[in-house]
């Protein structure tokens, strides 16, 4: 896919897959807010790091929604990440991003998604990851395609499974979430089609 290409929308049965637009901050504040202990024992954190080392350089907290907007418009057009919002209908249910996109001898990326628990359940996660996959695999001819989870949640070990990826490995300390370094399960979808 060309950067020229991108916003793209992916359509689903019963959900749509988007770009955020600087029009959504108030929806998509709203749903944070109303999420936020739902989403929190789930959520990616930042780790102490040394004064003055690389790592130091990072964001302390969180963008606003503006300057995330942005930083994902550029990610996306740079071929480097993608992430849409999930709508269904006019209800913003969640957000998906396919990021981490490598190309070369690897041909990989890694997909993270959260949902809203007053639309948890009804399969919007599992089509969400079905369109982005697909997106991946079609138009950016990726090869493998993962999806790291905490096993402690279970319903989103069962989403990765639902869309067709596999358990392959776990994953000792690999991310740092809700404040610490947390084990994961690693699923993984490979496209057949790229030789």
């Amino acid at each position: 896919m060309s950067a020229s290409a991108w916003p793209v929308d992916l359509h689903g049965d019963e959900i749509t897959l988007q770009p955020a637009r600087m029009r959504d901050r108030a929806k998509w504040n709203q749903v944070r807010a109303e999420n936020k202990e739902w989403l929190s024992p789930w959520e990616a954190t930042l780790p102490r790091t040394p004064e003055g080392s690389p790592a130091s350089e990072y964001l302390t907290q969180p963008p606003s929604f503006f300057e995330m907007v942005r930083a994902l418009n550029r990610e996306a057009r740079a071929g480097r990440s993608y992430s849409f919002l999930i709508w269904s209908g006019v209800n913003l249910v969640g957000q998906i991003t396919m990021g981490g996109v490598i190309y070369g001898a690897l041909r990989g990326a890694h997909i993270g998604y959260w949902i809203d628990r007053n639309f948890a359940n009804r399969g919007y996660t599992t089509q969400a990851v079905r369109l982005v996959s697909g997106f991946g695999f079609s138009q950016l001819g990726l090869h493998r395609i993962e999806i790291n989870v905490r096993p402690e949640n279970e319903a989103s070990c069962k989403v990765a499974q639902k869309a067709g990826f596999i358990l392959e490995s776990e994953r000792k300390a690999f991310l740092h979430i809700d404040g610490a370094w947390r084990d994961h399960l690693c699923f993984v979808k490979n496209n057949e089609l790229v030789q």
